[in-house]
């Protein structure tokens, strides 16, 4: 499994540049590449990477998540999101869950993992909670 240079690209921009909000990746089956597969821009929400998601499919995501601390300092957090729904093929499973460790080496600065099954183990309060 190889990443390829759009998606530590992309992440960097997203980090540094905050031009992103999130990105979603997906691995081509036959080339074994990770590539980016939809980028949200800066005005964009949690709640549009999770509709971003396919019901039927393996995906990755990062997000990076804006807080303002009890010390009212503001903060951001990067989060890994590994999304394997239940409806998604075995095969795709096994592939995701094989190449999430050579994705998240690639992708230096992430501060928590988050993995997701079905929409309410990524919902925004888990992500809330995890920043905390």
């Amino acid at each position: 499994m190889w990443v390829t240079d759009e998606c530590k690209n992309s992440f960097m921009e997203m980090k540094w540049k905050k031009v992103h909000r999130y990105i979603v990746f997906k691995i081509d089956e036959k080339s074994r590449l990770v590539t980016v597969d939809k980028v949200g821009g800066p005005g964009e929400s949690y709640g549009d990477l999770a509709a971003s998601l396919p019901d039927d499919d393996c995906r990755y995501a990062v997000f990076d998540f804006d807080f303002v601390t009890v010390d009212n300092c503001r903060k951001s957090k990067i989060f890994f999101i590994a999304w394997s729904p239940t409806a998604s093929r075995i095969r795709a499973k096994m592939l995701y869950a094989t190449s999430k460790d050579g994705l998240r080496r690639a992708l230096d600065g992430i501060s928590y993992e988050v993995q997701a099954t079905d929409p309410a183990e990524m919902g925004f309060d888990v992500i809330q909670d995890r920043a905390k």
